[in-house]
Protein backbone atom coordinates (compact mmCIF):
# COMPACT_ATOMS: atom_id res chain seq x y z
CA UNK A 1 0.00 0.00 0.00
CA UNK A 2 1.08 3.57 -0.69
CA UNK A 3 0.26 6.41 1.70
CA UNK A 4 0.73 10.12 1.06
CA UNK A 5 0.87 12.41 4.12
CA UNK A 6 0.74 16.20 3.96
CA UNK A 7 0.92 18.76 6.75
CA UNK A 8 3.44 21.35 7.74
CA UNK A 9 4.61 24.70 8.89
CA UNK A 10 4.89 23.88 12.59
CA UNK A 11 5.86 20.83 14.60
CA UNK A 12 2.24 20.63 15.74
CA UNK A 13 1.26 19.68 12.19
CA UNK A 14 4.33 17.67 11.24
CA UNK A 15 4.72 15.44 14.30
CA UNK A 16 1.23 13.89 14.09
CA UNK A 17 1.99 13.01 10.47
CA UNK A 18 5.21 11.33 11.53
CA UNK A 19 3.37 9.44 14.28
CA UNK A 20 0.80 8.17 11.75
CA UNK A 21 3.59 7.16 9.36
CA UNK A 22 5.33 5.13 12.07
CA UNK A 23 2.06 3.45 13.04
CA UNK A 24 1.45 2.50 9.41
CA UNK A 25 4.91 0.93 9.16
CA UNK A 26 4.40 -0.90 12.45
CA UNK A 27 1.35 -2.59 10.94
CA UNK A 28 2.52 -2.70 7.32
CA UNK A 29 6.32 -2.96 7.13
CA UNK A 30 6.21 -3.01 3.33
CA UNK A 31 4.10 0.17 3.02
CA UNK A 32 5.43 3.05 0.94
CA UNK A 33 5.04 6.48 2.53
CA UNK A 34 5.59 9.87 0.91
CA UNK A 35 5.28 13.27 2.57
CA UNK A 36 4.35 16.47 0.74
CA UNK A 37 5.31 19.82 2.25
CA UNK A 38 7.16 23.06 1.65
CA UNK A 39 10.80 23.98 2.09
CA UNK A 40 9.79 26.83 4.41
CA UNK A 41 8.16 24.70 7.11
CA UNK A 42 9.55 22.47 9.85
CA UNK A 43 8.70 19.43 7.71
CA UNK A 44 11.84 20.22 5.68
CA UNK A 45 13.93 19.33 8.75
CA UNK A 46 11.79 16.87 10.69
CA UNK A 47 10.64 14.52 7.93
CA UNK A 48 14.06 13.71 6.38
CA UNK A 49 15.52 13.31 9.87
CA UNK A 50 13.01 10.53 10.50
CA UNK A 51 14.01 8.82 7.26
CA UNK A 52 10.89 9.48 5.17
CA UNK A 53 10.95 10.83 1.61
CA UNK A 54 9.33 14.19 0.97
CA UNK A 55 8.24 16.10 -2.14
CA UNK A 56 7.99 19.87 -2.04
CA UNK A 57 5.43 22.22 -3.50
CA UNK A 58 5.59 26.01 -3.55
CA UNK A 59 2.68 27.47 -1.63
CA UNK A 60 2.09 30.05 1.10
CA UNK A 61 -0.72 31.05 3.44
CA UNK A 62 -3.05 33.97 2.83
CA UNK A 63 -2.48 37.18 4.78
CA UNK A 64 -5.49 38.72 6.51
CA UNK A 65 -5.14 42.00 4.56
CA UNK A 66 -5.39 42.31 0.79
CA UNK A 67 -2.05 43.26 -0.78
CA UNK A 68 0.19 42.43 -3.73
CA UNK A 69 1.34 39.40 -1.75
CA UNK A 70 -2.23 38.09 -1.95
CA UNK A 71 -1.95 37.86 -5.73
CA UNK A 72 1.41 36.09 -5.47
CA UNK A 73 -0.17 33.62 -3.03
CA UNK A 74 -3.00 32.93 -5.47
CA UNK A 75 -0.48 32.37 -8.26
CA UNK A 76 1.47 29.89 -6.12
CA UNK A 77 -1.75 28.09 -5.19
CA UNK A 78 -2.74 27.65 -8.85
CA UNK A 79 0.72 26.34 -9.73
CA UNK A 80 0.69 23.99 -6.75
CA UNK A 81 -2.31 22.07 -8.13
CA UNK A 82 -0.30 21.18 -11.24
CA UNK A 83 2.58 19.92 -9.10
CA UNK A 84 0.18 17.95 -6.88
CA UNK A 85 -1.47 16.30 -9.89
CA UNK A 86 1.96 15.09 -11.02
CA UNK A 87 2.77 13.74 -7.55
CA UNK A 88 -0.55 11.89 -7.32
CA UNK A 89 -0.12 10.48 -10.82
CA UNK A 90 3.44 9.29 -10.19
CA UNK A 91 3.04 7.98 -6.63
CA UNK A 92 -0.51 6.57 -7.02
CA UNK A 93 -1.40 6.66 -3.29
CA UNK A 94 -4.00 4.28 -1.89
CA UNK A 95 -4.87 6.89 0.74
CA UNK A 96 -4.01 10.51 1.55
CA UNK A 97 -3.76 11.95 5.07
CA UNK A 98 -3.70 15.65 5.96
CA UNK A 99 -2.49 16.90 9.32
CA UNK A 100 -3.08 20.63 8.94
CA UNK A 101 -1.30 23.73 7.72
CA UNK A 102 -1.98 25.47 4.43
CA UNK A 103 0.19 23.01 2.47
CA UNK A 104 -2.19 20.12 3.05
CA UNK A 105 -5.22 21.98 1.66
CA UNK A 106 -4.65 21.57 -2.09
CA UNK A 107 -3.03 18.14 -1.60
CA UNK A 108 -5.97 16.60 0.25
CA UNK A 109 -8.56 18.40 -1.88
CA UNK A 110 -6.95 17.13 -5.10
CA UNK A 111 -6.97 13.57 -3.73
CA UNK A 112 -10.59 13.80 -2.58
CA UNK A 113 -11.72 15.03 -6.00
CA UNK A 114 -9.96 12.02 -7.52
CA UNK A 115 -11.95 9.75 -5.15
CA UNK A 116 -8.80 8.63 -3.35
CA UNK A 117 -9.59 7.74 0.31
CA UNK A 118 -8.84 10.81 2.43
CA UNK A 119 -8.52 11.54 6.15
CA UNK A 120 -7.60 14.71 8.00
CA UNK A 121 -6.39 15.05 11.58
CA UNK A 122 -7.21 18.18 13.59
CA UNK A 123 -4.94 18.72 16.60
CA UNK A 124 -6.71 21.69 18.18
CA UNK A 125 -9.96 22.25 20.05
CA UNK A 126 -10.74 25.03 17.56
CA UNK A 127 -10.14 23.73 14.00
CA UNK A 128 -8.02 25.66 11.53
CA UNK A 129 -9.53 27.19 8.40
CA UNK A 130 -7.88 24.64 6.08
CA UNK A 131 -9.33 21.65 7.89
CA UNK A 132 -12.79 23.21 8.22
CA UNK A 133 -12.87 23.60 4.43
CA UNK A 134 -11.47 20.12 3.77
CA UNK A 135 -14.05 18.51 6.08
CA UNK A 136 -16.64 19.07 3.35
CA UNK A 137 -14.71 16.88 0.92
CA UNK A 138 -12.81 14.20 2.85
CA UNK A 139 -14.02 10.78 3.98
CA UNK A 140 -13.13 11.14 7.67
CA UNK A 141 -12.04 13.73 10.22
CA UNK A 142 -10.04 12.70 13.28
CA UNK A 143 -10.28 15.16 16.19
CA UNK A 144 -8.17 15.49 19.32
CA UNK A 145 -10.67 17.39 21.50
CA UNK A 146 -14.38 16.65 21.75
CA UNK A 147 -14.94 20.43 21.65
CA UNK A 148 -13.90 20.44 17.96
CA UNK A 149 -16.74 18.18 16.80
CA UNK A 150 -19.40 20.89 16.69
CA UNK A 151 -17.20 23.15 14.58
CA UNK A 152 -17.06 20.83 11.58
CA UNK A 153 -19.69 20.74 8.87
CA UNK A 154 -20.06 18.25 6.07
CA UNK A 155 -20.75 14.55 5.66
CA UNK A 156 -17.34 13.29 6.73
CA UNK A 157 -17.22 10.84 9.61
CA UNK A 158 -15.87 12.58 12.72
CA UNK A 159 -13.98 10.40 15.20
CA UNK A 160 -12.29 11.36 18.46
CA UNK A 161 -8.79 9.84 18.32
CA UNK A 162 -6.77 12.24 20.44
CA UNK A 163 -3.34 13.60 19.54
CA UNK A 164 -0.59 11.04 18.95
CA UNK A 165 2.32 11.78 21.27
CA UNK A 166 5.86 10.46 21.31
CA UNK A 167 5.93 6.85 22.49
CA UNK A 168 9.05 7.50 24.57
CA UNK A 169 7.03 9.74 26.91
CA UNK A 170 5.26 6.68 28.28
CA UNK A 171 8.56 4.97 29.02
CA UNK A 172 9.88 7.64 31.39
CA UNK A 173 10.34 6.77 35.07
CA UNK A 174 9.67 9.73 37.38
CA UNK A 175 12.13 8.84 40.14
CA UNK A 176 14.89 7.94 37.68
CA UNK A 177 14.31 11.23 35.83
CA UNK A 178 14.46 13.28 39.04
CA UNK A 179 17.65 11.57 40.12
CA UNK A 180 19.30 12.15 36.74
CA UNK A 181 18.31 15.83 36.81
CA UNK A 182 19.58 16.23 40.38
CA UNK A 183 16.24 17.28 41.87
CA UNK A 184 16.26 16.94 45.69
CA UNK A 185 13.51 14.69 47.07
CA UNK A 186 12.12 17.51 49.22
CA UNK A 187 11.79 20.06 46.40
CA UNK A 188 8.95 20.11 43.84
CA UNK A 189 10.06 20.75 40.25
CA UNK A 190 8.50 23.57 38.23
CA UNK A 191 9.24 23.64 34.49
CA UNK A 192 8.64 26.79 32.42
CA UNK A 193 8.97 26.81 28.65
CA UNK A 194 7.53 28.65 25.68
CA UNK A 195 7.81 26.08 22.91
CA UNK A 196 10.70 25.44 20.56
CA UNK A 197 11.07 29.14 19.69
CA UNK A 198 10.49 30.43 23.20
CA UNK A 199 7.97 33.02 24.39
CA UNK A 200 9.21 36.52 25.15
CA UNK A 201 6.49 37.39 27.66
CA UNK A 202 7.07 34.20 29.67
CA UNK A 203 10.79 34.93 29.62
CA UNK A 204 10.21 38.42 31.02
CA UNK A 205 8.08 36.98 33.82
CA UNK A 206 10.75 34.39 34.62
CA UNK A 207 13.45 37.09 34.65
CA UNK A 208 11.50 39.33 37.03
CA UNK A 209 10.38 36.43 39.22
CA UNK A 210 13.92 35.12 39.63
CA UNK A 211 15.34 38.58 40.29
CA UNK A 212 12.72 39.30 42.97
CA UNK A 213 12.14 35.92 44.59
CA UNK A 214 15.10 33.59 43.93
CA UNK A 215 16.00 33.04 47.56
CA UNK A 216 12.44 32.44 48.76
CA UNK A 217 11.54 29.89 46.06
CA UNK A 218 10.74 26.62 47.79
CA UNK A 219 10.83 24.73 44.51
CA UNK A 220 13.41 23.71 41.91
CA UNK A 221 13.00 25.68 38.68
CA UNK A 222 14.02 24.64 35.18
CA UNK A 223 13.21 27.26 32.56
CA UNK A 224 13.82 27.17 28.80
CA UNK A 225 14.01 30.54 27.06
CA UNK A 226 14.27 29.50 23.42
CA UNK A 227 17.56 29.79 21.54
CA UNK A 228 17.16 33.35 20.30
CA UNK A 229 16.16 34.75 23.71
CA UNK A 230 18.73 33.05 25.93
CA UNK A 231 21.57 35.58 25.84
CA UNK A 232 19.23 38.51 26.50
CA UNK A 233 17.49 36.79 29.43
CA UNK A 234 20.76 35.68 31.02
CA UNK A 235 22.18 39.17 30.63
CA UNK A 236 19.29 40.61 32.66
CA UNK A 237 19.15 38.04 35.49
CA UNK A 238 21.02 38.62 38.74
CA UNK A 239 24.02 36.35 39.20
CA UNK A 240 25.09 34.00 40.54
CA UNK A 241 21.98 31.85 40.25
CA UNK A 242 21.31 29.59 43.22
CA UNK A 243 21.57 25.84 42.46
CA UNK A 244 17.79 25.34 42.55
CA UNK A 245 17.34 27.58 39.48
CA UNK A 246 18.43 26.29 36.08
CA UNK A 247 17.91 28.31 32.90
CA UNK A 248 18.59 26.74 29.51
CA UNK A 249 18.13 27.90 25.91
CA UNK A 250 16.37 24.65 24.94
CA UNK A 251 15.37 21.40 26.67
CA UNK A 252 16.56 18.56 24.49
CA UNK A 253 15.48 16.11 27.22
CA UNK A 254 11.92 17.44 27.46
CA UNK A 255 10.40 13.99 28.03
CA UNK A 256 12.68 13.42 30.99
CA UNK A 257 12.05 16.90 32.42
CA UNK A 258 8.26 16.60 32.15
CA UNK A 259 8.33 13.14 33.73
CA UNK A 260 10.11 14.68 36.75
CA UNK A 261 7.92 17.80 36.92
CA UNK A 262 5.35 18.62 39.59
CA UNK A 263 4.05 21.63 37.66
CA UNK A 264 4.52 23.04 34.15
CA UNK A 265 4.06 26.63 32.97
CA UNK A 266 3.79 26.87 29.19
CA UNK A 267 1.78 27.81 26.10
CA UNK A 268 -1.34 25.98 24.94
CA UNK A 269 -0.17 24.31 21.74
CA UNK A 270 -2.01 21.10 20.86
CA UNK A 271 0.98 18.78 21.14
CA UNK A 272 2.16 20.45 24.36
CA UNK A 273 -1.18 20.01 26.14
CA UNK A 274 -1.42 16.44 24.83
CA UNK A 275 2.00 15.59 26.26
CA UNK A 276 1.11 17.19 29.60
CA UNK A 277 -2.04 15.08 29.68
CA UNK A 278 -0.18 11.91 28.75
CA UNK A 279 2.19 12.38 31.69
CA UNK A 280 -0.42 13.79 34.06
CA UNK A 281 1.47 17.03 34.68
CA UNK A 282 -0.58 19.81 36.34
CA UNK A 283 -0.12 23.04 34.44
CA UNK A 284 -0.48 26.79 34.29
CA UNK A 285 -1.25 27.53 30.66
CA UNK A 286 -0.58 30.91 29.08
CA UNK A 287 -2.02 30.65 25.55
CA UNK A 288 -0.23 32.54 22.82
CA UNK A 289 -2.39 35.46 21.61
CA UNK A 290 -0.59 35.44 18.25
CA UNK A 291 -2.04 32.25 16.73
CA UNK A 292 -4.82 31.78 14.18
CA UNK A 293 -8.39 31.61 15.54
CA UNK A 294 -7.00 31.96 19.07
CA UNK A 295 -6.81 28.16 19.05
CA UNK A 296 -4.35 27.90 21.94
CA UNK A 297 -6.85 29.42 24.35
CA UNK A 298 -9.48 26.90 23.22
CA UNK A 299 -6.98 24.08 23.86
CA UNK A 300 -6.11 25.48 27.28
CA UNK A 301 -9.75 26.01 28.27
CA UNK A 302 -10.49 22.39 27.38
CA UNK A 303 -7.98 21.30 30.05
CA UNK A 304 -9.13 23.95 32.50
CA UNK A 305 -12.78 22.88 32.20
CA UNK A 306 -11.81 19.37 33.31
CA UNK A 307 -9.75 20.61 36.25
CA UNK A 308 -6.38 19.71 34.70
CA UNK A 309 -4.95 23.22 34.32
CA UNK A 310 -5.13 26.86 35.36
CA UNK A 311 -5.36 29.34 32.47
CA UNK A 312 -3.88 32.84 32.69
CA UNK A 313 -4.13 35.08 29.64
CA UNK A 314 -0.89 36.76 28.63
CA UNK A 315 -2.46 40.20 29.07
CA UNK A 316 -3.13 39.33 32.72
CA UNK A 317 0.25 37.78 33.54
CA UNK A 318 3.19 39.38 35.29
CA UNK A 319 5.96 38.02 37.49
CA UNK A 320 4.07 38.53 40.77
CA UNK A 321 0.92 36.82 39.52
CA UNK A 322 2.99 33.94 38.13
CA UNK A 323 4.96 33.52 41.37
CA UNK A 324 1.78 33.65 43.44
CA UNK A 325 0.02 31.04 41.29
CA UNK A 326 3.05 28.73 41.35
CA UNK A 327 3.28 29.03 45.14
CA UNK A 328 -0.44 28.32 45.50
CA UNK A 329 -0.24 25.11 43.49
CA UNK A 330 3.12 23.92 44.82
CA UNK A 331 1.88 24.27 48.41
CA UNK A 332 -1.30 22.24 47.70
CA UNK A 333 -0.28 18.66 46.93
CA UNK A 334 -3.87 17.38 47.06
CA UNK A 335 -4.96 19.86 44.39
CA UNK A 336 -2.02 18.95 42.16
CA UNK A 337 -2.88 15.26 42.49
CA UNK A 338 -6.46 15.99 41.41
CA UNK A 339 -5.19 18.05 38.46
CA UNK A 340 -2.82 15.24 37.50
CA UNK A 341 -5.62 12.65 37.56
CA UNK A 342 -7.85 14.96 35.50
CA UNK A 343 -5.09 15.46 32.94
CA UNK A 344 -4.52 11.71 32.54
CA UNK A 345 -8.22 11.19 31.89
CA UNK A 346 -7.93 13.45 28.85
CA UNK A 347 -5.05 11.46 27.39
CA UNK A 348 -5.26 8.59 24.92
CA UNK A 349 -2.25 6.32 24.73
CA UNK A 350 -3.70 4.61 21.67
CA UNK A 351 -4.15 7.71 19.49
CA UNK A 352 -1.81 6.49 16.74
CA UNK A 353 -3.53 3.10 16.67
CA UNK A 354 -6.96 4.78 16.59
CA UNK A 355 -5.89 6.95 13.65
CA UNK A 356 -4.59 3.92 11.77
CA UNK A 357 -7.83 2.00 12.42
CA UNK A 358 -9.88 4.93 11.12
CA UNK A 359 -7.68 5.17 8.04
CA UNK A 360 -8.12 1.47 7.24
CA UNK A 361 -11.88 1.78 7.77
CA UNK A 362 -12.03 4.63 5.26
CA UNK A 363 -10.00 2.62 2.76
CA UNK A 364 -12.22 -0.47 3.12
CA UNK A 365 -15.37 1.62 2.61
CA UNK A 366 -14.05 2.95 -0.70
CA UNK A 367 -12.46 -0.30 -1.90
Amino acid sequence: MRYLISGGGTGGHVNPGLAIAKEILKNEPDAEILFVGTKNGLEDKLVPREGFPIKYIEISGFKRKLSMDTFRTVSRLIKSFSAIRRILKDFKPDAVIGTGGYVCGPVVLSAALKKIPTLIHEQNAFPGVTNKILARYVDAVAISFEEARQRFKGKAKITLTGNPVRAELFMQDREAARKKLGIPADRPLVVIFGGSLGAEHLNLCVRDMVNAHAEEMNFHLIAATGMKHYEKVMGEIKKPLPPHIVIEPYLYNMGEVLAAADLAVCRGGAITVSELSALGVPSILVPSPYVAENHQEHNARALESKGAAVVILQSQLNAEILFGQIQKLISNKDLRQKMSAAARKLSRKDSSAALYALLKEVMSRKA
